[in-house]
């Protein structure tokens, strides 16, 4: 139940969330006509994470590029649910979230009912973006009136002027953050840097953290060269790319990195 996670975010020592990158899921164009591969990929992934020490796990739907921007099919939302059930029979007692990429946190909050997910991600939570799938709106009125009707005690975590997008908004970092806390009511924010493996500047983060007392988290482009920099200001992070073989975010995770980052972040002076 989501009482896996209540000290996540809120002890001395920053938390690393591991993520589980989905293959192309039936319906993308990189499907391959079966789900067997995708699964076992997920499974060995989240095993290393969780092996290596990642405090929380997150699945994203990675491989179906191009994105749809909002509402995924039917289809997705069943493969992801295929996946989520068999990451949380594996490891029942890790938080695990969802990201329902690229911004269907309607479908999201569906999966976090059925598996009792801990939190959400999702990329634009309020405001709007223009992105490589046309224009993101925030659905924050739905989203919160939703979540309270279906999964309460799930979190939802919301970027702050998300990686590979142009806010249509001439709002700050900081003005955007103290927004999504404010108004939009989101439990904990994400700064990123501009793509995918690409770390924010730590003003970046120093600047949003200023802006409101909600928790903080690196969304992407940390690792063990920056990731003191970074965390000075974050309650933790969200690893992809840097927990893969070679570093490369096609790659299978490597156990020996995890664990290399996850002791880093042991040793963080508070």
């Amino acid at each position: 139940m989501p009482g896996r996670m209540p000290d996540l975010l809120t002890r001395r020592r920053p938390a690393l969330i591991g993520v589980v990158h989905l293959g192309a899921l039936a319906g993308a164009p990189r499907y391959r006509g079966s789900l067997a591969p995708v699964l076992a990929a997920a499974l060995r992934d989240a095993r290393a994470l969780v092996r290596g020490g990642c405090d929380a796990l997150i699945v994203e739907n990675f491989g179906d590029v191009p994105f749809h921007p909002a509402a995924v099919p039917p289809e997705t939302v069943a493969c992801m649910a295929r996946a989520l059930g068999a990451v949380r029979e594996a490891h029942p007692r890790i938080p695990l979230g969802v990201n329902v990429l690229r911004n269907d946190a309607r479908s999201a909050l569906g999966l976090c009912a059925a598996y009792e997910l801990d939190f959400l991600r999702v990329n634009v939570h309020a405001g709007a973006a223009v992105s490589d799938q046309g224009l993101l709106e925030g659905r924050a009125f739905e989203t919160l009136r939703e979540r309270a009707r279906l999964c309460p005690r799930t979190q939802i975590w919301a970027d702050v002027h998300v990686k590979h997008a142009t806010q249509l908004s001439q709002a700050t970092l900081a003005e955007s953050a103290a927004e999504l806390v404010g108004r939009a009511l989101a439990d904990v924010i994400i700064v990123s840097g501009r793509a995918t493996g690409a770390a924010p500047a730590p003003g970046e983060v120093a600047e949003a953290a200023g802006a409101t007392r909600a928790p903080l988290l690196v969304g992407s482009g940390l690792d063990r060269s920056n990731a003191v920099t970074l965390l000075r200001h974050a309650r933790g992070a969200i690893v992809g790319t840097a927990l893969k073989r070679g570093g490369r975010v096609a790659a299978p995770v490597d156990e020996a990195r995890v664990r290399a980052l996850a002791a880093l972040f042991r040793r963080f002076p508070r």
